[in-house]
């Protein structure tokens, strides 16, 4: 085990030592002889001779004037105080002619041999003895590395030696969110879409949009008929009725009502082609995918989720914990037997009357589901309300101060809706009727243009770019216009953190999930970068979309996931362009494979065969993209 451990290399100065100095006579001529000592600090001799021995095979590779010099110095300790002026002597008579210059000479193989021996081992540190002590040199090359940090340079070598389980520790435990401004919802209703909007103060957070020609489909229960069924990929493809077919994957479907003991069956043993199936939609179709599916139904109240099919339970972990414990004798009460309840963040403070009448009235909601099952596939048996009372069941709360709606008919549908589940929230709901229409009274317009925007700039002068790829969304991090005020590592903490709380809202705002990934800029201090992650999670506990954010990659990015549903922010006010097929470059396909030139402006000179109608707006299409 000696090889692995690590040694330093003791260097032996003339500043360092104490100097003796005797004067003798020999032969009849006076010599001066001068030795060095090492300070009262240094390791015994004893201990010395044990190092050497245990570190045979590391002097093998030191040059021979290392070796010369790490042997004379061994030698010097093993020689006696008492010895010391008589050997010096002889010694100097000997090789000496008895003047002092030559007294200085010997000075310089006997006394400095060590010093200048040491030099080379310390100063030159390029040789593989130097090299092999070098805890002196780490430390310098540590402190060398902060002097000049390009993005992604100086914090990354750090980082790799931090343990495996700390770098890649996803984070579990509960962050309460910090305190927000008053809340209020607006809600804007047209013949074409209707769109809610949340503000915190006078900040936009989250958007709501359910168009006439876009619905979501979540939540939905439908008898489908199985088209079907891929071993390998262990799914099942449902027809129910809504475009394309859905997707069933095994590890969603129901085994109990297959009435099959002992270890769950594959798909293909329970599902074939043109059997019925009940099903829910769980995530609306996106692109080329089709909604995903559930053969595992659960119905949401106004204060709980009611699953009919499985027995769990639940209760949101947003709640305090006396809350918890109330709640959870509560549900133990009035829970139907056999069948799970999940208690919602809404439930707080709700009394057993309120939890029960929620419960009761999902069982009649399910009573209806299981009558119409029998239905002839494919067929829709049960829909969710519309936007503003989903959205109103999930997110209005007591918290909020108002919620403001500019449509009659939808303020007598969600007034009628509270007085059924929470009466007491009533008072907060007013209907809008001033001139100026709703989003511009708040400033939402300007908001929501800004939220389409592939930049977001931060408030000190930096700014984040968003950008959505097929498998993920990747978010960069720039400072921008901001230069700090005291040191670069001050700048980069205040500008992430700003970008940490912007990230935050954008993701609420836009609805982007899936898989993120967020290059911070580096920082070299680990409490910053605790900072940031923590207040990075802080500003996530607001959104109530399930996230999971974990710890600083090798790379220096911040690797999440957020539960993906529907369509975003971008996704439902965008389309795909005619004219770069959603790459966003123009391609000039005759230039790389005829060898023709490429144009200067392609927009301006555009071929004759890409010469686009006037009546297309190619080129508006163009700039977008």
């Amino acid at each position: 085990m000696a090889l692995f451990r690590r040694k330093t290399t003791k260097v032996v100065r003339r500043g360092d030592a104490r100097e003796e100095r005797k004067v003798r006579t020999v032969d009849g001529k006076t010599v001066t002889v001068r030795r060095f000592q090492e300070p009262a600090s240094a390791e015994p001799a004893e201990a010395a001779a044990k190092q050497d021995t245990r570190q045979q095979t590391k002097t093998q590779a030191r040059s021979p004037g290392q070796q010369r010099s790490r042997g004379s110095g061994s030698a010097k300790k093993s020689t006696p105080k008492s010895n010391a002026g008589r050997s010096g002597g002889k010694s100097g008579g000997g090789k000496q002619t008895g003047t002092a210059k030559k007294t200085s000479g010997a000075q310089k193989t006997s006394g400095a041999q060590k010093t200048s021996g040491a030099q080379k081992t310390s100063g030159a540190q390029k040789t593989s003895g130097a090299q092999k002590n070098g805890g002196e040199r780490s430390q310098s090359n540590r402190r060398s590395s902060g002097r000049s940090r390009p993005k992604g340079s100086g914090q990354r070598s750090e980082r790799s030696q931090t343990p495996e389980r700390s770098r890649r520790r996803t984070h579990l435990e509960v962050v309460p969110p910090p305190e927000t401004a008053k809340k209020q919802m607006l809600v804007r209703s047209s013949k074409h879409q209707t769109q809610i909007v949340v503000l915190e103060g006078p900040v936009l957070v989250e958007h709501y949009v359910a168009r006439e020609d876009q619905r979501s489909l979540v939540g939905n229960v439908y008898v489908g008929k199985v088209r079907n069924v891929l071993p390998g990929m262990e799914a099942a493809f449902v027809d129910f009725g809504e475009g394309k077919n859905g997707v069933l994957y095994a590890g969603d479907v129901n085994y109990d009502d297959a009435e099959i003991e002992g270890k769950r069956p594959r798909i293909e043993m329970v599902l074939k082609p043109g059997d019925a199936v009940l099903v829910q939609v769980v995530k609306d179709a996106m692109g080329k995918k089709g909604a995903r599916l559930t053969n595992q139904i659960s119905l949401a109240g106004r204060y709980l989720v009611l699953a009919p099919d499985a027995d769990v339970r639940g209760i949101s972990r947003r709640l305090p914990d006396d809350e918890r414990r109330r709640l959870r004798e509560i549900v133990a009460e009035v829970r139907p037997k056999g069948m799970g309840v999940i208690v919602r963040t809404a439930a707080e403070g709700a009394s057993r009357e309120d939890i029960k009448s929620d419960i009761e009235r999902l069982l009649e909601l399910w009573k209806d589901i299981e009558a119409k099952k029998d239905r002839q596939a494919p067929a829709l048996i049960y829909q969710e309300p519309p936007l503003e009372l989903r959205v109103i069941r999930e997110h209005f709360t007591s918290d909020f101060k108002r919620l403001l709606i500019d449509s009659q008919s939808t303020y007598d549908r969600v007034v009628d809706y509270l007085q059924g589940t929470e009466a007491e929230l009533v008072g907060k709901v007013s209907l809008y009727e001033d001139e100026l229409p709703i989003f511009e009274r708040f400033h939402v317009e300007d908001q929501l243009r800004k939220a389409l925007d592939r930049r977001v700039w931060l408030p000190s002068g930096g700014h984040i770019v968003i950008d959505r790829t097929e498998a993920l969304t990747v978010i960069d991090v720039n400072t921008g216009r901001f230069v700090g005020h005291s040191n670069l590592e001050q700048t980069v903490l205040q500008n992430n953190l700003e970008a940490a709380e912007e990230i935050a809202r954008q993701l609420r705002l836009r609805d982007i999930g899936g898989i993120i990934v967020i290059d911070f800029i580096d920082m070299e201090i680990a409490k910053n970068r605790d900072a940031v992650l923590l207040k990075f999670r802080e500003q996530l506990a607001k959104d109530k979309t399930r996230t999971q954010v974990f710890d600083v990659s090798n790379l220096g990015l911040v690797e999440m996931t957020r539960k993906n549903v529907s369509a975003g922010l971008l996704e439902s006010f965008s389309e795909v362009c005619p004219r770069c097929s959603g790459r966003g470059v123009l391609l000039h396909e005759d230039a790389a494979t005829h060898g023709k030139p490429v144009p200067a402006n392609p927009s301006d000179k555009p071929d004759k065969s890409d010469k686009p109608d006037k009546s297309d707006k190619s080129d508006k299409s163009e700039k977008t993209a």
